[in-house]
């Protein structure tokens, strides 16, 4: 678990599953991926995430807000395995509910998940990447303070040659 002035980043709940369905089902929240989830989709995906944070020590996490607990979404630090071109290595990632937006959560706990990936797990670079249409992720990028990297764009694999997702934006830090 990670803890911020108003965040708790923490392990999935059962009660975690509606909110996180309904948020992947939100063509808004979704407008950067390939298409919304069902609900059986974001069941899997927290049952994925779980199993990293088993594996790893570290994973993406369940966002809740501490004045209230209600939950914002996801943000942490997760291994890229090939086909990404970018692995091995760890990325740090977010996606947050509409009603989440434009506060600096994002922010807020993608650099808690960094200063724990550098401090306690000891790595030695965080990478994150977007489609490139994603200006709000590319905008939390710049304020996390990490150097874009056009040396390590990449077409994302999953999608297909054409598709307006498919070139992907590189940022990067090293451990301080």
């Amino acid at each position: 678990m990670l803890e911020t002035e108003r965040l708790i980043l923490r392990r999935w709940r059962f009660g975690d599953r509606e909110a996180w369905a309904a948020m992947n089902a939100d063509p808004q929240v979704m407008r950067h991926y390939e298409r919304p989830l069902t609900a059986a989709e974001s069941n899997a995906g927290i049952d994925r995430l779980e199993r990293h944070i088993d594996d790893h020590g570290f994973g993406e996490y369940a966002v809740e807000r501490r004045a209230d607990g209600v939950f914002l979404g996801m943000v942490g630090l997760a291994t890229l395995d090939a086909p990404i071109p970018l692995a091995p290595g760890v990325e740090v990632g977010w996606r947050l509910a509409r009603h989440a937006w434009g506060q600096g959560y994002a922010t807020e706990a993608a650099r808690a998940a960094m200063d724990d990936g550098f401090a306690r797990i000891g790595l030695d670079r965080i990478v994150t990447f977007t489609a490139r249409p994603n200006l709000p992720s590319q905008a939390v990028m710049a304020r996390l303070g990490m150097t874009r990297r056009p040396d390590l764009d990449f077409d994302h694999p999953a999608l297909p040659p054409g598709h307006v997702l498919r070139p992907h934006l590189v940022w990067s830090q090293d451990r301080p």
